[in-house]
């Protein structure tokens, strides 16, 4: 990896299926971003388990994301791509930061309030310590650039805090990240409830494609989108909001702008509109997808490119680990 260049840090679950938001707002970001910084891409198995999981399900959704990863276009020779779990010095710093951390700090993070309403059976410790993992993540590689989203501002804030903390505890040891906010190519809404973003977690299926949808699934669930009841194609998402995002989606899928959208299909009708949607979406997600199950059949391969990026990652990763330890005073041998 390039000593000039930034080093920037990105992570994703392995759980449920990832949505064409998804791949707008951060694997195809992911592909842009790894040709001007020093990329570490994770599988963030290790925050999965916040929730119960079927190992068996896990494992395959691991090996699954790390194929989509490279289907999309991430480079394994441009980045270190790799599992979380198989780089034990997560865990290591993790444990370490816990100890910078303060209990009211995660009691008060919105994630955890949330999450602990929605799984009122198993609210334990990871799920209150997911920000101190998550900032472990990134200043093991001190990571200079973390691109975010709007509902994680709180997490990087976190660890701006905590290495803030340590760097004033002892001598600078971390860098202090920035998010950096990427401009997705459009902001994909729910296609039952176009006032909702798209979720991989959404109650209806229906109102999300996901990228390991089929062709006759994508197309029937376009057919479904809300729309309105004036039959006129136009970008206008205050009174228009479920025709406007499929305007949106047509448009980046299809690489044209929203006017030239709205000029094709001047004077058709709803249903002519939804099918054409549909059908750029299945056209740009084949090929993915077929990329994605030639990459799953050659499990050596695939194996092969995690091992590669766990020891690229723990290189760096290990180095962060050891100045730790030495400026905490833990004896090493």
């Amino acid at each position: 990896m390039e000593e000039s260049k930034k080093t920037l840090y990105s992570a994703i679950q392995p759980t449920n299926n990832l949505t064409i938001g998804n791949y707008l707002g951060a694997i195809k970001n992911w592909v842009a971003l790894q040709n001007d910084y020093n990329c570490f891409y994770a599988v963030a198995n290790m925050h999965a388990i916040t929730v119960r999981q079927n190992p068996a399900e896990l494992r395959q959704r691991t090996l699954s994301l790390a194929a989509l990863f490279i289907a999309c276009g991430v480079d394994p020779d441009k980045c270190a791509l790799y599992v979380q779990s198989n780089v034990s010095a997560h865990a290591e710093l993790c444990w370490v930061l816990n100890t910078f951390t303060h209990v009211g700090e995660m009691e008060r993070m919105t994630q955890f309030k949330d999450k602990s309403l929605k799984h009122a059976d198993n609210i334990n410790m990871g799920l209150m310590d997911y920000p101190v993992l998550m900032a472990a993540d990134i200043l093991l590689y001190q990571a200079s650039v973390v691109p975010i989203g709007k509902d994680q501002t709180q997490h990087l804030e976190i660890a701006r805090d905590i290495a803030q903390r340590f760097n004033n505890a002892y001598t600078p040891t971390f860098t202090v990240p920035q998010g950096v906010y990427l401009k997705a190519a459009a902001n994909i809404c729910d296609l039952l409830n176009p006032a909702k973003k798209m979720s991989k977690s959404a109650e209806n299926a229906n109102g999300s494609i996901f990228l390991s949808d089929d062709r006759d699934t994508i197309i029937r669930k376009f057919k479904r989108a809300v729309t309105d009841s004036e039959a006129c194609v136009k970008y206008d998402p205050e009174n228009k909001p479920g025709v406007s995002n499929l305007l949106s989606i047509y448009s980046v899928f299809t690489d044209k702008s929203i006017a030239e959208a709205e000029a094709e299909f001047a004077g058709k009708g709803y249903g002519d509109f939804k099918l054409a949607v549909g059908e750029a979406v299945a056209d740009k997600l084949a090929p993915i997808q077929a990329e994605q199950a030639k990459l799953l059949a050659d499990k050596s391969y695939l194996e092969g490119v995690l091992k590669s990026g766990a020891e690229r990652a723990a290189h760096t990763a290990n180095k962060t680990v050891n100045k730790v330890y030495k400026k905490i005073g833990f004896y090493q041998l």
